[in-house]
């Protein structure tokens, strides 16, 4: 197991960083908020195989948190996570703290527009503008040739590319597929605020999406079809569906027939805890 190296401040990130690139190696980022599972290992592992150099950020971004939202509460586990990007030969952590990615006075911030909009968009305002922010804070500060992302938060993944090619920055966005437990459900973080009880219903949010999977392979293509299937399954397991959409896979506009790539994404709640899950079709 590798040790990792832990860099605090923005400066020393970018001379890190610099003296990689001075060397002619390729440099890979996973950008985390820490609480590392093994869908973030998988990023790490992949990154590996992309890069010589890797590098994993752990920093629980307040600007992506709305006034009511689990800021305060949010898992952290530095050494428990040091320890997972080791087992991976991850070789540096830049764990900033909140004043030197925002210092006073700070007062810039990154909107995409379009992308952003419903969704998670729609029931976090500003959720979005705080995520493509510090996204872009970090990649202009470890300045990496490719970052890697998981597809389960599909939106914030097609945030980032659109911001990623609005800005012209110079790195490769890399999209990583969701990374499961045997039951189906969706690794997060978030997971361990679950109770054994809401552990065991959570599972319907996959089994409605892998319904409406199988109602297109026998046939469907309207989309309230297909989404009348999902929620009908995942309506039996959860408290409370906050969105349940189709849309397209690569614009994220809606769409009401399957003639092309689309995904169904869904969030919802069990118990205060809101998990998000998403499924591509066609």
């Amino acid at each position: 197991m590798a040790k990792v190296e832990v860099i605090g401040t923005p400066n020393a990130m970018t001379a890190w960083s610099d003296r990689i690139r001075a060397s002619g190696h390729r440099l890979a980022l996973v950008p985390t908020m820490g609480a590392l599972h093994a869908g973030h290992v998988s990023l790490l592992s992949a990154a590996r195989s992309q890069a010589d150099a890797v590098a994993l950020s752990i920093f629980v971004n307040p600007t992506q948190f709305g006034p009511k939202e689990d800021l305060a509460r949010y898992p952290r586990d530095l050494d428990g996570d040091l320890a997972k990007a080791g087992s991976v030969d991850t070789d540096v952590a830049f764990v900033p703290d909140a004043k030197d990615m925002y210092p006073s006075g700070y007062q810039s911030y990154v909107d995409v527009r379009e992308v952003s909009q419903g969704l998670c968009g729609g029931s976090r305002p500003g959720h979005f503008t705080g995520v493509a922010t510090v996204v872009c804070k970090l990649l202009n500060i470890v300045r990496p040739h490719v970052a890697l992302f998981g597809e389960k938060d599909f939106q914030q993944l097609a945030v980032i590319r659109r911001m990623v090619a609005d800005l012209n920055l110079p790195v490769k966005i890399v999209g990583q597929p969701t990374v499961r437990e045997p039951d189906g459900l969706a690794m997060s973080s978030r997971n361990a605020y679950l109770s054994v009880p809401d552990r065991a219903r959570a599972t319907a949010i996959y089994q409605g999406l892998t319904a409406a999977r199988h109602l297109l392979a026998q046939g469907e293509r309207t989309a309230a079809a297909l989404l009348a299937e999902a929620r009908a399954v995942i309506e039996k397991g959860i408290d409370r569906i906050d969105y349940l959409e189709m849309r397209d896979a690569e614009s994220l506009r809606p769409v009401e027939e399957i003639a092309a790539p689309a995904v169904v994404l869904v969030a919802g709640y069990l118990g205060s805890t809101r998990l998000i899950d998403n499924l591509r079709l066609g």
